[in-house]
């Protein structure tokens, strides 16, 4: 095992980030998008919120690999000498580049979805990203214990 994943700062952070995760997804999707997606769910393109709940456990599933996986990316690529803001933002773009935003514009590719719900996912979904990296980075600042 890699000496950063075991330490009790990952596993800490892996849970944190994890919760914040489904947070963030909650208030994007659950909140901020949830008049949208209703408008798809008539449509066929989207299922209600009675039929997602059997699909609950992948959805928690998803999110504990979010937040273990980007606390491991960030903890490979983090500087102790440089400022913990700084990086955390530039992790979060970094992430929101190669995931975020590529994801978006893939299902926007291969679904009929309305342009204008792609784009409030890509603006929502890139500023939870970046939040994302700035909490891996408050959590993360390069000292020895949490």
């Amino acid at each position: 095992m890699d000496k950063t994943m075991g330490d009790k700062r990952f596993w800490v952070c892996g849970i944190v980030v994890s919760i914040a995760a489904l947070l963030l997804d909650f208030v994007v999707h659950g909140w901020l998008l949830q008049g949208d997606y209703n408008a798809l769910v008539a449509a066929g393109l989207m299922r209600d919120q009675v039929s997602a709940q059997a699909y609950l456990p992948y959805m928690l599933a998803a999110h504990v690999l979010i937040g273990f996986g980007l606390t491991w990316l960030y903890r490979m690529g983090m500087h102790p000498n440089r400022p913990a803001l700084g990086q955390g933002l530039r992790f979060g773009a970094a992430i929101a580049a190669v995931a975020t935003v590529p994801g978006y514009l893939i299902h926007y590719a291969v679904q009929p979805l309305p342009a204008a719900l792609v784009h409030k996912q890509l603006v929502f979904g890139t500023i939870a990203t970046l939040l994302l990296g700035l909490l891996l980075a408050w959590l993360n600042p390069g000292r020895r214990t949490l």
